[in-house]
């Protein structure tokens, strides 16, 4: 029998067991209010269509479960709060950076790995999630709760911001939300003026267990809010970006690649000393933006993936850094 073979015998049997898991834990939970609903009368939802069809949506969710922090932060920028959410993947988690508000929150394992049955517990009306790890547990969730999968890419995340406005009956708040970080923008736009033109930024990150940096490229989130302020990356990158990608891998031998006016440093939870050893490179010395003192880190949990609260969050660092005063979005 070969691998894949055998790799698909236990997937099959490891989703039929999470199938009978989601049947028994549906049908020996207690009837209240907070039951999960997977159908519901048309007078009680309003109908969306999403990645995978179509799905009748309750007109006022109380019982949110996100699938990914992403669309937790939209949930929250238009004045919700979940249930639960997973934790990321790799990248450090939004969750603290939210404050008080956010206190209580379960957790539901990580974005790859949701734990099944504590979301079953928890009687959600509504699972709200992004294309990606959370597409394979579509059929299991939709058992649970009306469950909407959307389309998302780091360039059209304002798209998904408004969609995920309507889903929750939130429209004129997504739209008033987005005026605001517009506002934002203009703002910024203004006190950099003419120094805009002449600036050209470039977006680095660093993994724990990898010996290899990159830049991010023009079809990266982070970069897609800098050129929205008006900055540009080095020409260079843009050369080497090659169809969709979002970052191309740079190993200590190609970190000129990064030099620019203003170089912003991600590092993920855990990449410390691989950050340390490429700080002490001869290579990283000669940059001229090193020389410059105009390497900032910042932080992983919203300047690589992000929605509204993310995009708010980088302009506080572009004004903090390259203004001198930190300008909050309230």
């Amino acid at each position: 029998m070969s691998k894949r073979l055998s790799r698909s015998i236990q997937l099959f049997f490891l989703m039929t067991f999470a199938f009978f898991l989601v049947t028994a834990c549906y049908s020996n939970a207690p009837i209240n209010t907070g039951s999960p609903k997977a159908q519901l009368a048309a007078s009680e939802c309003r109908v969306i269509q999403h990645k995978l069809g179509k799905i009748c949506v309750p007109l006022n969710p109380q019982r949110i479960i996100v699938t990914d922090e992403t669309t937790l932060e939209a949930v929250v920028e238009l004045g919700l709060k979940p249930l639960a959410v997973p934790k990321p993947n790799i990248l450090g988690s939004k969750v603290s950076l939210f404050g008080e508000k956010f206190e209580g929150i379960t957790y539901i394992g990580t974005e790859s790995q949701l734990n099944i049955e504590k979301i079953v517990q928890l009687h959600p009306d509504l699972i709200l999630g992004l294309v990606g790890a959370n597409l394979s547990h579509y059929k299991l969730l939709s058992h649970i709760a009306p469950t909407v999968i959307l389309n998302f890419t780091n360039t059209t995340w304002k798209d998904t911001f408004l969609q995920i406005g309507e889903i929750l009956g939130k429209t004129e708040k997504a739209k008033e939300v987005l005026a605001q970080y517009h506002q934002r923008v203009e703002k910024l736009r203004k006190v950099l003026g003419q120094k805009l033109s002449k600036t050209e930024v470039s977006v680095s990150r660093f993994y724990m267990g990898r010996q290899a940096t990159q830049f991010r490229t023009i079809n990266s989130f982070p970069v897609s809010v800098l050129q929205e302020v008006g900055f540009s990356i080095p020409v260079v990158q843009r050369q080497l970006t090659v169809g969709k990608q979002t970052y191309v891998h740079l190993n200590l031998e190609r970190l000129d690649l990064l030099d620019a006016d203003v170089l912003f440093v991600v590092i993920n939870p855990g990449a410390e000393e691989i950050f340390e050893k490429y700080q002490k490179s001869p290579v990283w010395q000669l940059l001229n933006v090193v020389k410059n003192k105009r390497v900032y880190t910042v932080d992983s949990s919203y300047w690589i993936f992000g929605n509204i609260w993310s995009a708010n969050a980088i302009l506080n660092d572009l004004f903090k850094y390259l203004v001198g005063a930190e300008v909050h979005g309230d």
